[in-house]
């Protein structure tokens, strides 16, 4: 049984040629010309990762929002339910593994991705899909292995079904540069502050300045990765100065954002 539904929305489980396959690990890569595209909710009975090779995807899946910006991936694993949206000129690698073949992760999270696997997957993609194939056999399994020995992360925000934090959800995406306190949320939802943050930490299980830190670090790597300034990304989320940016992600992260860029990408 799917391990996330929701009753309102019809879930497709036949979803594309993956899962009609019994090769242990397909690759495909699309890329999404000139405007945004959206799938249905769906279920595989693979597990999916998703890698963002240019442009973005956001993956809603498990009553959060996961944002896979540029040489990132999220990995969802089988019997998940799920929809994508990609945005215009998106270039993006799925890779659909069967997990009697693999030791990935039970919940959804993203993978840090080398360069090293990012060129693998891409390679693999590249090539003639042929059954049985010894040389493709050994790189599916290399890339396996490699995957499994990827560190987990955790970048996705919270979408919580309780209408009045849908709402708060919703608004902060649409403005992640609102610096509004909890106290002034509560006071629009006719609620008290303690009120609002002890139903905050009932439905999403972080205090009310941990979920809107998430959708900054979110936010922040999917600019870190287009390649944006950094004083840029701090205007945009509102923070009143770089160097309290800068405070702000190294404390999420254990290093700088130039050092998280070096580090991931390069760059």
């Amino acid at each position: 049984m799917p391990k996330f539904r929701q009753p309102e929305r019809h879930v497709i489980t036949d979803f594309g040629p993956a899962d009609r396959s019994n090769d242990p690990l397909i690759t495909e890569r699309a890329v999404h010309r000139t405007q945004v595209s959206e799938t249905p909710w769906h279920v595989h009975q693979k597990g999916q990762l998703i890698l963002t090779l240019s442009g973005s995807v956001t993956s809603y899946v498990e009553q959060s929002m996961w944002l896979v910006p540029p040489l990132c991936a999220v990995w969802v694993p089988g019997e998940v339910v799920h929809r994508n949206t990609f945005d215009a000129y998106s270039d993006v690698c799925m890779v659909f593994i069967d997990g009697e073949h693999a030791s990935l992760p039970d919940a959804v999270c993203t993978l840090s991705i080398s360069p090293l696997v990012r060129e693998l997957i891409v390679h693999i993609a590249q090539l003639p899909s042929e059954a049985g194939s010894p040389a493709r056999g050994r790189l599916q399994q290399v890339l396996i292995d490699l995957l499994e020995q990827a560190p987990r992360e955790a970048f996705d925000f919270p979408l919580p079904e309780e209408p009045r934090l849908n709402d708060l959800a919703r608004r902060l995406l649409a403005a992640p540069h609102d610096r509004r306190t909890l106290s002034d949320w509560a006071q629009g939802y006719n609620m008290s502050e303690r009120t609002l943050a002890r139903l905050i930490k009932q439905k999403i299980h972080l205090t009310f300045g941990q979920w809107r830190g998430q959708l900054h670090i979110v936010l922040a790597l999917e600019g870190l990765a287009q390649h944006r300034p950094i004083q840029r990304i701090a205007e945009d989320l509102g923070y009143e100065s770089v160097s309290a940016f800068i405070t702000f992600f190294k404390k999420q992260l254990g290093c700088t954002p130039k050092q998280y860029q070096q580090q991931r990408w390069g760059a």
